[in-house]
């Protein structure tokens, strides 16, 4: 099916109402898919890119692959630092025992 160029064609901005030549007058666009407006250049709203998600991958691994025990768990599981209920100084638990600063 052949179509006229239509130079002289006049349409109507479905935002401000004003009348433009119907070549002048662009198709809006949500989320890349025309959503069946034809507004003119001053009304027209580009799509920003914060609100297109499907091209970005939200993928969020949590998982290793291939991991391997934890053969430090006891050291991991140390403590070094203040010591809030007695607040007498630093505690440190190990090999070599409980150190406790106190001041005089």
């Amino acid at each position: 099916m052949a179509y006229t160029a239509g130079k002289k064609a006049l349409g109507i901005c479905d935002r401000c109402g004003f009348t433009y030549k119907l070549n002048e007058l662009r198709y809006e666009t949500e989320n890349k898919v025309r959503n069946g407006l034809r507004v003119c250049y001053d009304c027209y709203d580009p799509d920003h890119p914060q609100l297109d998600v499907n091209s970005m991958s939200t993928i969020d691994p949590q998982s290793l692959y291939d991991a391997r025990v934890d053969t430090g768990e006891a050291d991991s599981r140390e403590l070094f630092g203040f010591d809030p209920v007695t607040g007498t100084g630093l505690i440190m638990r190990g090999t070599i025992g409980k150190v406790t600063i106190t001041t005089g």
